[in-house]
């Protein structure tokens, strides 16, 4: 979930899974077309917003996302939880590195389109490309190292 306007929090339910109590909450978004949730995971003592389910819940407006939430009942939430808890990223370094190299193609394009409608002179804009393929180059270079590596 991609979201372009201001995130919505709005806790749900605290389940128990094997004896922990597990706070659920819907973090709800528009994307450019609909309203999408997604529901966290946290157990109890966590500070941060916890795992993300895999799964999207869609509405018209945000109430109907949290009306959608709502009738998950435990016994679905206790699924979620375990899904969301078995699919967890367990290699960060490596999804770290993957964003940043996403952020610099991303950075090349704004390079490029800037160049294209004049705003950035071609010897700056070819400059700036080269030394952005240059970080990319070492970004990718750190991959290896970084495959297969649980953090």
């Amino acid at each position: 979930m991609v979201p372009f306007g201001p995130v919505t929090f709005t806790p749900l339910a605290t389940i128990e899974v094997e004896g922990r109590d597990v706070r659920v909450t819907l973090h709800t978004a528009h994307d450019g077309i609909e309203y999408v949730g997604r529901l966290f995971f946290a157990e109890s003592g966590w500070s941060n917003n916890g795992i993300p389910d895999r799964a999207n819940l869609p509405g018209r407006n945000v109430d109907d996302v949290i009306a959608l939430a709502r009738t998950l009942g435990p016994e679905d939430l206790t699924l979620r939880f375990r899904r969301a808890n078995a699919e967890k990223r367990r290699y960060h370094g490596l999804r770290q590195i993957t964003l940043e190299l996403l952020a610099k193609v991303r950075y090349v394009n704004q390079v490029g389109v800037s160049m294209r409608t004049g705003l950035l002179d071609a010897s700056a804009g070819h400059q700036e490309m080269e030394l952005t393929e240059a970080q990319m180059h070492e970004l990718v270079e750190q991959m290896k190292h970084l495959a297969g590596v649980e953090s």
